[in-house]
């Protein structure tokens, strides 16, 4: 981790199944008898690392590891509490974690014991570690059951879900195809984020929001295509962007991600450093903590030497993160005073 562990965070982008500990990886692999590509932890944790997939689809296949080993109640329920415990250690007072259910059945496990076992490991993180975690389920693009996975999200408030969410490969797959399912959870009530603007363009962010009711969308980075651009900063936006800007939107924007994805070349040539400065609604968020190999301290690093953020910057968007949080607002309302709080007492510390 970086030297900004001490700054307060916020996380909204967290892949459960991307996130897990290499050796705990290990472990259960042995457990499952599931046979992996290496068996030490260096070896394993080089395969894992997603910097040259060069797309969003190889950066993808990694996981088929990750889900393998998680297809058991007691799996879930440690890979969960490892998630909150290690996001604490990291400087993160409050997080929503996201995953498929369907992506965990294969052992046999009905989707509401899927959703029943990661709850329970995240009750038992944050209890240990005090960091406030929630739960995002996701209703994956290439599957047919996203009606299901909905109204699986909409019936499972009580275990701490918080919102529903569209994921995987955009390619191919419109957004605006999965308007029943995304509808159903906002009839409920549910909250709704869907990625979008990572690996197709704006036409995804604009059906994530018109014909999906988003409320938040994941990576969006893409919405940069419609602006101007002159001089290093954003000059004129185009109706979407202005649309996204102006009715705060939050873009659940993941830098390292992105650049393993190959959306942008170079840490600097990524957009979040004009987007923010620019108005937009950004957070800052990690995706898959195994597969990027990063924290959010990593991302703050970047962000400081890539895009000249600084104190002011951090709290911005960390605070950001909470009013956009999907969970209770008077745990957000909370957390957000005491967030003011140690970002006044850092000052100009960076």
């Amino acid at each position: 981790m970086s030297g900004f562990v001490e700054y307060p965070k916020a996380l909204l982008h967290d892949h459960l199944d991307g996130g897990l500990r290499v050796d705990t990886v290990i472990d259960l692999a042995e457990a499952a008898g599931h046979d992996l590509p290496a068996t030490d932890s260096k070896g394993l944790a080089a395969w894992f690392h997603q910097g040259r997939s060069g797309s969003l689809e190889a950066y993808l296949t990694a996981f088929a590891h990750t889900t393998a080993v998680m297809q058991t109640g007691p799996a879930l329920e440690r890979v969960a509490y490892e998630a909150v415990t290690d996001l604490a250690a990291d400087g993160v007072r409050y997080a929503e974690l996201r995953f498929a259910p369907s992506l965990h059945t294969a052992g046999g496990l009905e989707p509401t014991e899927v959703v029943a076992a990661v709850a329970a490991g995240v009750q038992a993180g944050e209890t240990e570690s005090g960091c406030i975690a929630r739960l995002i389920i996701d209703a994956m693009r290439p599957m047919s059951d996203s009606d299901d996975v909905a109204k699986l999200a909409v019936a499972s408030r009580h275990l701490g879900v918080v919102g529903f969410d569209l994921a995987g490969p955009e390619a191919g797959y419109p957004n605006a195809g999965f308007r029943a399912a995304c509808q159903h959870a906002v009839a409920a009530n549910l909250a709704v984020t869907v990625h979008a603007g990572e690996g197709d363009g704006t036409g995804q962010i604009s059906q994530a929001l018109h014909a999906c009711g988003a409320q938040r969308i994941g990576h969006g980075v893409r919405i940069i295509e419609d602006t101007t651009v002159s001089n290093g900063e954003i000059v004129a936006l185009g109706p979407l962007a202005a649309h996204v800007r102006d009715m705060r939107v939050t873009l659940e924007v993941s830098v390292t991600s992105n650049l393993h994805t190959a959306i942008y070349p170079t840490a600097a040539s990524h957009p979040i450093g004009l987007l923010h400065r620019a108005g937009f609604a950004v957070t800052v968020n990690t995706d898959n903590r195994l597969m990027s190999e990063i924290s959010l301290s990593d991302e703050f690093a970047l962000l400081a030497d890539h895009h000249g953020f600084g104190v002011e910057d951090f709290h911005s968007v960390t605070a950001q993160a909470l009013r956009a949080g999907f969970g209770e607002w008077p745990l957000r309302h909370r957390l957000l005073e005491e967030v003011d709080d140690a970002y006044r007492g850092l000052g100009s510390s960076l």
